[in-house]
């Protein structure tokens, strides 16, 4: 999934996949992260946030299962 670098102290990248409406997050530490069922608006939110960590906290983590890929 192509992913685009985002200015944030913990995320270093954000990719979302609308035909499998899977939301991809690359931390800083290396680690991805893949959020399942999100819908695209949510995608577009957190891409026009001013803060895209604050936004994932609040819309996605605890709404949306995800996994580790790495």
């Amino acid at each position: 999934m192509n992913r685009t670098s985002v200015s944030s102290s913990n995320i270093a990248s954000i990719g979302y996949d609308s035909t499998a409406q899977v939301l991809e997050i690359e931390f800083h530490d290396g680690s991805i992260y893949q959020y399942e069922g999100v819908p695209e608006h949510e995608y577009q939110g957190m891409m026009s946030a001013g803060s895209h960590g604050q936004y994932l906290h609040q819309h996605v983590k605890d709404k949306y299962s995800y996994r580790k890929i790495r």
